[in-house]
């Protein structure tokens, strides 16, 4: 039974001392195939009281939660915040500018996006002069509300398209891993090669056999 996390994190965010508090957090920095989501939440803190905040009570980092619970808080969280900012990276923009460059810059996008707040929060990563006045805050979709709000969405938006892209690639099983690396994927693209949404400056180990014939 998941646990019920959600109150803890609204607290993280109230003891802020403020009424509206932003979070961004991404889904996709891992994958071999698939784009890099990023999301921002708005939360009105003063709003989310009682019977508003019920929907949320199993609000978590969207790692520990499973798919059924996620989709419930996507839901939850669209009704529950002020603002939600949704920024997704092609694993062509990821190729080009790196993947870290490109998330730093969906997390400035997002923060951004979700002003004005008295208070912003990012999970982990500081993001420079460019971004809102900002926090850090280390494994922060696990501590504050706001932020784990921005994981749910995240990580939903990022899973349904790898859902739908399943059926337009269906020989890679999107569906079941949404593009992460196990034996079963890397053993598809050793065999055929990669698609269009894989993530072709990864240096994985699939890669391998497809490198060397090109530079033959």
């Amino acid at each position: 039974m998941a646990k019920r996390t959600g109150r803890k994190l609204l607290e993280f965010d109230r003891r802020l001392g403020v009424r509206y508090v932003a979070g961004a957090d991404e889904a996709g920095r891992g994958p071999l195939a698939g784009p890099l989501v990023v999301a921002g939440v708005l939360l009105d803190l003063e709003a989310i009281r009682e019977h508003r905040a019920r929907p949320l009570a199993l609000l978590n980092d969207s790692k520990q939660l499973d798919a059924d619970t996620r989709e419930e808080l996507f839901a939850a969280v669209l009704v529950a915040a002020e603002r939600v900012s949704v920024h997704v990276f092609s694993p062509a923009v990821i190729d080009r500018d790196g993947l870290h460059r490109t998330n730093l810059r969906g997390l400035r996008e997002a923060l951004a996006a979700c002003q004005p707040a008295d208070a912003s929060l990012v999970d982990g990563f500081r993001l420079g002069p460019a971004a809102p006045p900002h926090r850090a805050v280390v494994d922060g979709d696990e501590k504050s509300a706001a932020i784990a709000a921005a994981s749910i969405v995240a990580k939903v938006t990022r899973d349904r398209y790898m859902h739908s892209a399943d059926a337009l690639y269906p020989a890679y099983g999107f569906a079941s891993h949404v593009g992460y690396i196990t034996p079963a994927h890397s053993a598809v693209v050793r065999r055929v090669g990669p698609c269009e949404i894989h993530r072709r400056s990864f240096q994985a180990l699939c890669y391998r056999g497809e490198l060397v014939e090109a530079e033959a």
